[in-house]
C-alpha cells in the first residue's frame, strides 16, 4: 500500500482497504499514523475526560461485555438516576483536578422522556463549569437529541461496539441499524458525536476492521472515538469466556487498531478507553505513538477501574504528553478526583 495521504480526512474507504492497512508491516503501519496523527495535532497533547455513571444498573439490553444489564447476575445493584446538584458537584471536582470533558452515562436502553429535564438541569451545570459536555444515555429519538443539543450537550457517545458481522454474538436487543439511527438523530442535531467499539470480545480481525470501515465511512467521522479493550467481568458471556479460555487481545494487535483508526478517522480523538487500567506503560506509549490522543481519567470508567492520577501525572511526565491547550495539569492526587459511582 502507498504512504497515507493526510491531508483531509476521505470517506470511500473499503473493507478491503482497511484490512490491507491490518496488514501492513507493524513499524510501516505505526509510522504512517504517526504521521497523520502530527499532520491534524499536536503530538504531545492528550485531551482528559472524566466519566460519571448517573444511573448505574438494571439496563434492559443484554449486551454480553457489560456488567449493568438487568440480564446477567454480576452483583452490581441497580439505582436511580443522581440528583443533578450531586453530578454537578462531582464535575466541578473532575475539572478541579484536571478534566476537560466531563461525559455522563446511563445505563438505559433509551432515554425516556420524563428523565430529559433533570438531565438538561445536569448537562447545563456541567457546561457552565467550563467543561464540554458529553452524554451516552442510550437511544434517543431525533427530538430528543434536539432536545439534549438545546440543554448545551456538546457530545453523544453512541458505540457501534464491534463489526457488523460480529455485532449478533455481542447483544441482539438492539440492532446495528439503530445504532447507526442514534448517530444520525445527534448528527442532525448538530452535537458532535462519540463513537467507537470494544475489542477482546473473541472477534476477529476482520470484525475490528469492519468496526473500523464502519466509521470511516459514516457521512461524518466520529469526533472522538473511543477504543475499549474488553475487561471481562465476571457473570457476563463475554468476560467469562475470555475468563475461561485465558484469552485477551494480543498488545501488537490493541496498537494496529489504534493506529488504523487514526489513518482512516485522522481528524478525531481517538481514546483509549476501558482496559487502560490493565495495560502497561510501554503499552501506552506505544498507542500515544500510533494516534490516541484522548484518555479517560479520574479512577473508574462507570464500572470498571481505571489508573489513578498519580500514575498517570508519571507517565505524562515520562513521556512529554501534556494536556491538550495546555490548560491544566495533570498532577492532582488520585483522591482528588471524583471516580464514577
Amino acid at each position: 500500500m502507498s504512504k497515507i495521504n493526510a491531508a483531509e480526512p476521505r470517506y470511500d474507504w473499503t473493507l478491503t482497504q482497511v484490512e490491507a492497512l491490518f496488514d501492513l508491516p507493524f513499524m510501516e503501519l505505526v509510522y504512517q499514523a504517526a504521521n497523520v496523527h502530527r499532520a491534524h495535532f499536536d503530538p504531545s497533547e492528550v485531551q482528559l475526560s472524566q466519566l460519571l455513571s448517573v444511573k448505574t444498573g438494571g439496563c434492559a439490553e443484554n449486551c454480553g461485555y457489560c456488567s449493568q444489564s438487568a440480564h446477567f447476575k454480576t452483583g452490581l445493584k441497580a439505582e436511580k438516576l443522581m440528583d443533578a446538584d450531586v453530578v454537578i458537584a462531582k464535575a466541578k471536582a473532575a475539572r478541579d483536578g484536571g478534566a476537560q470533558r466531563f461525559c455522563m452515562g446511563a445505563a438505559w436502553r433509551e432515554l425516556k422522556d420524563r428523565d430529559l429535564p433533570k438531565l438538561a438541569t445536569m448537562i447545563g451545570g456541567v457546561k457552565a463549569l467550563g467543561l464540554e459536555t458529553c452524554a451516552t444515555l442510550g437511544m434517543l429519538t431525533a427530538e430528543q437529541a434536539q432536545q439534549l443539543k438545546d440543554a448545551g450537550l456538546d457530545y453523544y457517545n453512541h458505540n457501534l461496539d464491534t463489526g457488523p458481522e460480529y455485532y449478533g454474538q455481542v447483544v441482539t436487543t438492539r440492532t446495528y441499524q439503530e445504532r447507526l439511527d442514534t448517530l444520525a438523530y445527534v448528527r442532525d442535531a448538530g452535537m458532535s458525536t462519540c463513537c467507537g467499539g470494544i475489542v477482546g470480545m473473541g472477534e476477529t480481525r476482520r470484525d475490528r476492521a469492519g468496526l473500523l470501515w464502519q466509521l470511516a465511512t459514516l457521512p461524518s467521522h466520529p469526533d472522538s472515538l473511543p477504543i475499549n479493550g474488553l475487561v471481562p467481568v465476571s457473570g457476563t458471556p463475554l468476560g467469562d469466556k475470555v475468563l475461561s479460555e485465558g484469552k485477551a487481545i494480543d498488545s501488537i494487535e490493541f496498537v494496529r487498531t489504534i493506529a488504523v483508526a487514526r489513518i482512516v478517522c485522522p481528524k478525531s480523538m481517538v481514546r483509549l478507553s476501558a482496559g487502560r487500567e490493565g495495560m502497561s506503560r510501554d503499552l501506552q506509549a506505544l498507542c500515544f505513538l500510533a494516534g490516541a490522543n484522548s484518555i479517560f481519567v479520574g479512577g473508574k470508567l462507570l464500572t470498571t477501574p481505571l489508573p489513578d492520577m498519580d500514575e498517570d501525572s508519571k507517565l505524562f511526565q515520562d513521556l512529554d504528553l501534556k494536556p491538550m491547550g495546555g490548560k491544566v495539569q495533570v498532577e492532582a492526587k488520585a483522591e482528588d478526583m471524583i471516580a464514577a459511582e
